[in-house]
């Protein structure tokens, strides 16, 4: 992987996707968002042999961000800034959109739209060398990628504005504290732990988790009108081979072989 900025690794049904610029704490070029906008476009369509998603970075940055330089070098042409820029942002909507559910296995530095990332992402595991600052203010930026959105729904309102507001980097521990991320682990102990749990979800039968993954992203709604979508997708799935072997192996006293039919 060391002239790819972007590793893809399949073990069994879960990818491991790794941001790879390491010299620069694997901040997004137009190089790394390519690849990235290309590997989530095949996992999608990979669906349902691809069952989870880990999202991570080498060495001291899981992502910095958008790449400073590059967007230095496109002050001039303002067309071209802007297309950088917005291309960017929807990174964070793509991951949400993905059928699979994606662990954020947070190495490092998680800065800007590498904040956002991992915010776009379903479950957040963090290094304890990881930190975290919602930078965008110190580029005169409102916090982008998602981040307006994805922030506040995962901290809380206060937490969000003081982030925002401040674009000051916060540690491992405080994350932990209010709930931006999941577990802290020490660096050893992050990738396994990462894909231990992939390794749960992708267990699991997989039209079910791709359902509630999308109900989960629906929390903007009202209590009303999440029953009824959930009402609606449970009925769609009565039939579905993956439903009849849930109960089959759960009265045969078996694991059960999901196959997302």
């Amino acid at each position: 992987m060391s002239d790819e900025v972007l590793g893809v690794e399949r073990r069994d049904h879960v990818a491991v996707l790794t941001m790879n610029r390491p010299d620069k704490l694997n901040a997004i070029d137009s190089t790394l968002k390519d690849a990235l906008y290309a590997a989530l476009d095949d996992l999608d369509a990979a669906f349902p042999d691809v069952r989870a998603i880990i999202l991570t970075g080498t060495g001291r940055g899981f992502c910095s961000g958008a790449d400073v330089g590059a967007m230095a070098d496109a002050i001039g042409n303002a067309s071209a800034s802007r297309a950088f820029q917005r291309r960017i942002v929807h990174l964070g909507p793509r991951l949400q959109a993905l059928p699979q559910p994606v662990i954020a296995a947070v190495n490092g530095v998680a800065a800007g739209a590498g904040l956002s990332l991992a915010l776009a992402s379903d479950v957040r595991l963090s290094s304890t060398e990881a930190r975290y600052s919602c930078i965008f203010v110190k580029r005169a930026l409102v916090p982008d990628t998602g981040a307006c959105y994805t922030l506040p729904r995962t901290v809380g309102p206060g937490i969000a504005a003081e982030m925002a507001l401040t674009g000051r980097v916060y540690s491992a521990e405080w994350a932990l504290n209010v709930g931006l991320v999941n577990e802290i682990l020490s660096p050893d102990e992050l990738l396994p732990r990462a894909l231990e749990l992939a390794g749960e979800i992708a267990a699991n039968p997989p039209i079910t988790v791709r359902s509630i993954k999308a109900v989960m992203n629906q929390l903007g709604r009202d209590l009303s009108e999440v029953v009824a979508i959930e009402t609606e997708i449970n009925d769609s799935q009565a039939d579905t081979e993956d439903r009849r072997e849930a109960l089959r192996s759960f009265v045969e006293k078996r694991a059960p072989v999901y196959w997302g039919r």
